[in-house]
């Protein structure tokens, strides 16, 4: 649904759960480059956004030439993004938000379509850095990656134990994704739920119209990039259900991912047990 929508991905889980494999075999299938980068405290954002280098010709002449970074892909997978410095992830926040990055005051554009799919281990927090505000809110959608069931686990270790490896090979073409993104913006939504992403949103939001327990625990609420990812994910998880347009029910199913990463809790929420997860149930609830 995010790639659909045209956005970015953060997905948290603890190592060894395939995350990194799961956005390879996306990126395979949808037929898109792509390019991967480990965050590590060192990084730094010229590794990332790429640099200028002095070349000379023939003749003796000098001149900067500009060689691209791996942002320069249609699927750039972050992995462990937190281990990065802040300034290092700042690089990305230009990029995520306008698909085009300046170095040495020069704009360059990105390839379209540009996705960010980040990885986070939520265990580690030795020698990590908490993502800013400012870059969670560009995430369109934060979705945690759990331990397989039994049944999925059955299947992954006889399937990866084997000699046999399972070819990946697109089903689609740019232009194809492209297409069905500028499908998903064009699909017509009522306004029963433009009203209840605004109500879902704005009683999020310490004030007037909140809950008592916004008011009480919520110290960073929801700005209006959250009401944008509501109307985005909704189309296209309506789209990909085969249905013509959104439901409310659409939004109660994606009120967690698309709020969880763009709230904070202050620390009387914390010392009295009360989780991102509650506020948002009891957000939904009223809906």
């Amino acid at each position: 649904m995010t790639l659909l929508s045209g956005g970015h991905v953060l997905l948290i889980g603890v190592p060894g759960i395939a995350k990194t494999l799961m956005v390879e075999t996306i990126s395979k299938v949808m037929g898109l480059s792509t390019a991967r980068i480990q965050c590590t405290p060192d990084l730094m954002p010229a590794d990332i956004l790429g640099s200028e280098v002095l070349e000379e010709d023939d003749k003796g002449r000098r001149s900067f030439r500009f060689i691209k970074g791996p942002i320069f892909s249609q699927f750039l997978m972050a992995d462990e993004i937190n281990r990065a410095s802040p300034r290092t992830q700042s690089a990305l926040l230009q990029a995520m938000q306008e698909h085009h990055v300046s170095v040495s005051g020069q704009p360059h554009d990105l390839p379209k379509p540009f996705h960010v799919l980040a990885t986070q281990n939520p265990i580690e927090q030795e020698g990590t850095y908490a993502l800013p505000e400012a870059q969670l809110d560009r995430f369109l959608m934060q979705i945690d990656v759990d331990y397989p069931d039994e049944k999925a686990e059955r299947q992954i270790i006889l399937a990866t134990t084997s000699s046999q490896r399972e070819k990946v090979a697109a089903v689609m073409k740019t232009n194809d994704l492209l297409d069905v993104q500028s499908l998903v913006r064009d699909m017509p939504i009522g306004e029963s739920v433009v009203d209840a992403i605004l109500k879902l949103v704005r009683r999020a939001r310490p004030g007037a119209e909140a809950t008592e327990s916004v008011n009480k625990y919520v110290s960073w609420p929801p700005g209006p990039r959250a009401s944008q990812a509501l109307m985005l994910a909704t189309r296209a998880k309506a789209l990909l259900e085969g249905r013509n347009a959104p439901s409310v029910e659409d939004v109660l199913a994606l009120a967690e991912p698309v709020l969880k990463h763009r709230m904070a809790l202050n620390y009387q929420a914390r010392a009295n047990g009360v989780t991102l997860r509650d506020i948002i149930h009891e957000l939904t609830s009223d809906l």
